[in-house]
Parts: structure tokens; C-alpha cells; sequence
């Protein structure tokens, strides 16, 4: 590992320590925000309300010298509130002429908070933006500022008058990360944190090259055909077509993965790999990150829901069934 490299996960590091500064507890989800990042993804964090969701991507924005954006989705959001909209200008000498000002989505990090609350037609404004990283409004196409990251949050419980994403538009989002609850010794850190006077704050530690470095990193990082076969095998096994799969996949599964998750999944354990300070990935990698990787890409059938079968025991079948390569190196 180069000695640029080891100097950006040490600035990680120390963009954790500044996250921890206001975000007490939810290692784990913090980790893999970082790990999207770092594999040059947009994630999804679903959970229920006060469990600082926003918070959370607020002050990883915070923490980085980047543009921030929040955009709260609502039912009258309409697709020009997202890219922008054509004015018209009047000079001072008389002429009129438009001009395209650009909506909140041209910044680095993109908040789209309750994405769920705004209807389709509004939620598609960000699949260019999320794929292509680019905009097509008046008529041209512009691209997006780099590095470009939409963190999404979503509310699990209160769905009435949502518009649920299509499949289609989850499967842009590298990782859908669940936020719990805290642990009690957590809880009473947040009590005492924020019902006190302010606490230090959070100082940017992390540039916009620093981001993209480490995503060249990333993709340049080794991984060995045996991997690659690995992360193969467990995206298929979540197809009900396919022969060798786990019971829990043909009873409950209407549709497996696509190629993506075999992508998601190979950047999300490079990412992994690069984070924990090791220069190669290992199986380990591919199943820390299989599990956010895969729950918003496998789709119950009607028995799951009956039987209130989720993705997640779905997931750990997967790994039970199929066997790690003896030898990935």
C-alpha cells in the first residue's frame, strides 16, 4: 500500500473521530456510509424517526470540504425543484434572455430526506444524476460536480400517502443501510450530549480529492478471479431459476439480483478492504458487505410476506450455502 494511500485512510480516520464528535453509537452504519463513499456509491438508510439519520449524513458532510445540499422530499416536489429551471432575465438594456438556474442536486453530497414521500415522476429527476452524474434540463446536459454522493433516508413504518422506489431506482443505491436503535449505555451518551450545552464542534478533515483518490484506490485494488467467481455464485443464488440454491430462495423469492449486486458487491469489499488498512480483499470482505448490498435487491414473493419472511434470513441462507473459495489470494 502506497504511502498516499495510507495517509487518505488516516485522514478516514480521523473524519470518523470528527463524526463521532456528534453522532454517538451506530458504528456500524457510519462504516458503511464511509465504505459507499469510498466505493463511489449512494446509499439509502432506512430507519424509524429520531434515530439521527440526518444527522448522521449531515455530519459526515460536515466533516468534509464539500458542497452539501438537503433536499426534503414532499408530495407537491416537482422534478425542476431537483435539477433546476429556466428563468427569464431582463438586461439593463432592455433585452430578456434565459437562464438556467441550477436546483440543489448540482452539489457533492446530496441529502434526499423521506425519498419516499415524493411521487414517481420526481423520484426519476434522480436516476440520470445518480447514474450518470449529469443533468439534461434546457435543453443540454451538464455534469454534475465530483465526487457526487446522494445519501437517501426513508421511514419503514409510516407508508401511507409514500411512493415506494421501484426497483429499478433502489438498485442505484449501492447499499441500503438499516439504522436501529441504540444500546442503553448509547442512549443515555445521546441524553446527556444533546440535552446539555453544545459540544465541540466538528472540524473538516476531508477534501473532495482526498474522496476521489481514494476511489481510484478502490478500483485499482487487486481481486482475484476466485472472488470475483465467489460474488458470482452468491448473486445467482438468489435467482429461483437457478439449480443450486437454498430452500429459503425458492420458497420466498419472486426476484434475485442483478449483475449490479455482483459489482455492489466486489466495490463494497474493496472499500471494506481499503478502510480496515489492507491492501487485498478477502472472502470476509464480500460478506461484511452482503448484507446491505443484497436487501434492497432480492424481492419476497407474496408467501414471504405472509409468512413475514425479510431479505435478511433470505441473505444469511446465501452465505450459509454458498461455500467461500479455499484459496482467494
Amino acid at each position: 500500500m502506497s504511502h498516499d494511500t495510507e495517509r487518505l485512510i488516516e485522514s478516514v480516520r480521523q473524519l470518523r473521530a470528527q463524526i463521532g464528535k456528534r453522532v454517538v453509537g451506530q458504528e456500524v452504519v457510519v462504516e458503511e456510509i464511509l465504505m459507499a463513499l469510498v466505493a463511489g456509491g449512494h446509499a439509502l438508510l432506512v430507519g424509524v424517526p429520531g434515530l439521527a439519520k440526518t444527522l448522521m449524513i449531515k455530519s459526515v458532510a460536515d466533516a468534509m470540504q464539500l458542497v452539501f445540499r438537503r433536499i426534503q422530499f414532499t408530495p407537491d416536489l416537482v422534478p425542476s425543484d431537483i435539477t433546476g429551471t429556466e428563468i427569464l432575465e431582463e438586461s439593463g438594456s432592455g433585452s430578456r434572455a434565459f437562464r438556467f438556474v441550477q436546483g440543489p442536486v448540482f452539489a457533492n453530497i446530496v441529502l434526499a430526506d423521506e425519498i419516499n414521500r415524493a411521487p414517481p415522476r420526481t423520484q426519476a429527476a434522480l436516476l440520470e444524476a445518480m447514474q450518470e452524474h449529469s443533468v439534461t434540463a434546457a435543453g443540454q446536459t451538464m455534469r454534475l460536480p465530483e465526487p457526487f454522493f446522494v445519501l437517501a433516508t426513508q421511514n419503514p413504518i409510516e407508508q401511507e400517502g409514500t411512493y415506494p422506489l421501484p426497483e429499478a431506482q433502489l438498485d442505484r443505491f449501492l447499499f441500503d443501510i438499516r439504522v436501529g436503535y441504540p444500546t442503553e449505555a448509547d442512549e443515555v451518551a445521546i441524553l446527556r450530549a444533546t440535552t446539555g450545552s453544545g459540544g465541540d464542534p466538528i472540524v473538516p478533515v476531508f477534501t473532495g480529492e482526498d474522496a476521489l483518490a481514494l476511489q481510484r484506490a478502490v478500483r485499482a485494488m487487486p481481486c482475484s478471479d476466485l472472488l470475483l467467481q465467489y460474488a458470482a455464485r452468491l448473486v445467482r443464488a438468489t435467482r429461483p431459476q437457478e439449480a443450486q440454491i437454498p430452500a429459503l430462495v425458492r420458497q420466498y423469492v419472486r426476484w434475485g439480483a442483478g449483475p449490479r449486486a455482483g459489482q455492489a458487491l466486489i466495490l463494497g469489499a474493496k472499500a471494506s478492504a481499503l478502510l480496515a488498512g489492507r491492501a487485498a480483499v478477502s472472502p470476509a470482505d464480500i460478506r461484511r458487505v452482503a448484507m446491505p448490498v443484497l436487501r434492497h435487491r432480492i424481492l419476497p414473493n407474496f408467501a414471504a410476506e405472509a409468512d413475514g419472511v425479510t431479505a435478511e434470513p433470505i441473505i444469511e441462507a446465501l452465505l450459509a450455502h454458498v461455500a467461500e473459495p479455499s484459496s482467494a489470494l
